[in-house]
């Protein structure tokens, strides 16, 4: 199941690999970099929110859905899920309403932060689709929507942006593009629930696990946001503008990769824990755990050795020089994110013990204020990235020592030596390479790091790197034979 999502998502996540340097590249010229930062600020608050409200009832689905049996029990699982998303959704929106028009808050960020806001619900029901079409492994309709809201999302935004609408260009939308494919998917998931009933008891269940979920992506977003609210009071919003483009584009390049492995892994894990036991998961775990190794290390190395080039390729010029020194230290934070959320931080959700993962989350959240309140001041943009890496280092210590007492996931350590090894060597290649500047360099930086990074990696068995290619050649052949 695991290689089947990997190979079914993989064009889905390329495109929104291209969409995301695409936001980079096209909204930091549009956008003045005032803008820029209004639109990073409303997307934090719309995160924030999205989690408050939301988002346990999206873990719910993802995790119970195998579990439930065909009939009665699978459609009381959807009528109590959606059911209460429209409650959720029908307290939500005038609520958020009435806060925007009272709140005091500078003109120029009401209409994104609203644009933002009330789009949650609408990503919510999407979402809730995209969960289950991935536990039920229907890649190709889960992939389809993810593909639709990231292209349709883009031009929207870019449409909004030439019309002058400015920071609310992008969030516009996120808001139209799901709301669009609503007729699309919604009608078959409300099909689903038509026959069910609400059940109480299940719903107590989905929140004591799903609401530590969310309190725990909160904390997660707190993690990512704090520096961007805390730049924004102690410097302004061109600097909350600079200092979100750098992050994207080390953050997303890496963000990528890890959701594309974690949207086939996590399905794969829960699967083979409910069918096999644990024996079967932790095969499952030993392998997604190498495999996230083998791509994410080299990936979080390379950004960082590029940070230049890839900043004067695809940031503004008036945003390029925080992204020069703010990369690095976001590559970093990303593989650390990544390696916490898609795989350690299963631990807690595969045992169901979600309540220990919100205590996990909560010590690097408390160390992130902290060092920001310390750094920022001082250091600006940069201290705010050293803030967020030394950040997620301590949270994904403490994910590991707590996942341990949970559900223990094998520590792919022969993983982290041997591709440790393998972007050393690749390190090592790329640094001395001419400094043309630009496209040019980034292209050459990047394919001889990859041909050196494959080599070595080869050479050296990293990540169980042959055996993973023969078992992805026997998938594509497979694939082929089906066609």
């Amino acid at each position: 199941m695991f290689w089947r999502g990997v190979l079914g998502y993989l064009p889905a996540n390329v495109l929104q690999g291209v969409i995301g340097f695409l936001t980079i590249i096209v909204f930091t010229r549009l956008l003045s970099a005032e803008d820029y930062g209004r639109y990073a600020l409303a997307l934090s608050v719309m995160t924030l929110a999205h989690v408050a409200t939301f988002s346990w009832l999206e873990a719910a689905m993802a995790r119970f859905w195998a579990a439930q049996r065909e009939g009665a029990d699978m459609a009381s699982h959807f009528a109590s899920l959606y059911r209460t998303a429209f409650i959720v959704a029908a307290l939500f929106l005038p609520l958020t309403g009435l806060a925007i028009w009272l709140w005091p808050m500078p003109d120029g960020f009401r209409f994104p932060l609203a644009l933002a806001l009330f789009g949650i619900p609408v990503r919510c029901f999407s979402k809730l689709a995209q969960e289950r079409y991935r536990a039920a492994g229907e890649v190709r309709k889960a992939a389809t929507l993810d593909i639709w809201n990231g292209v349709a999302g883009f031009t929207i935004g870019v449409v909004f942006a030439l019309g002058g609408a400015g920071g609310a260009s992008p969030l516009a939308g996120l808001l139209i593009a799901p709301l669009m494919a609503m007729p699309f998917f919604l009608p078959g998931e409300l099909r689903e629930a038509r026959e069910g009933q609400v059940d109480m008891e299940r719903l107590k269940t989905y929140a004591v696990y799903g609401y530590p979920i969310a309190a725990s992506l909160g904390l997660t977003v707190v993690l990512a946001s704090t520096d961007r609210f805390l730049l924004a009071l102690f410097l302004d919003e061109a600097a909350v503008g600079a200092y979100h483009a750098s992050y994207s584009i080390a953050n997303r390049t890496l963000d990528i990769l890890f959701i594309w492995l974690g949207t086939a892994g996590m399905p794969a894990l829960v699967m083979a824990l409910e069918r096999g036991g644990r024996e079967q998961l932790a095969a499952a775990a030993r392998e997604q755990s190498s495999t996230l190794v083998l791509i994410g290390l080299p990936a979080a190395v390379g950004v960082a050795l590029v940070a230049r080039p890839l900043s004067e390729f695809l940031i503004g010029e008036d945003l390029r020089d925080a992204a020069i020194l703010v990369t690095p230290w976001i590559a970093l934070s990303a593989f650390l994110s990544g390696m916490t959320a898609y795989y350690f931080g299963q631990a807690f959700t595969l045992g169901r013990r979600t309540g220990w993962l919100l205590l996990a989350m909560s010590v690097p959240a408390l160390t992130n204020v902290a060092l920001n309140l310390l750094l920022i001041p001082r250091v600006g943009v940069l201290g705010a990235a050293w803030a967020t890496a030394a950040s997620f280092a301590i949270g994904l210590i403490a994910c590991i020592l707590l996942g341990r007492r949970i559900l223990p996931l094998p520590v792919p350590w022969n993983a982290f030596v041997r591709c440790g090894l393998a972007a050393g060597v690749m390190a090592l290649a790329v640094w001395p390479l001419p400094a043309i500047g630009g496209f040019a360099e980034l292209m050459l930086d990047a394919s001889v790091g990859a041909l050196v990074y494959g080599v070595c990696a080869y050479a050296l068995n990293a990540g169980d790197v042959r055996d993973l290619g023969r078992r992805l050649l026997s998938a594509v052949r497979a694939r082929r034979a089906l066609a």
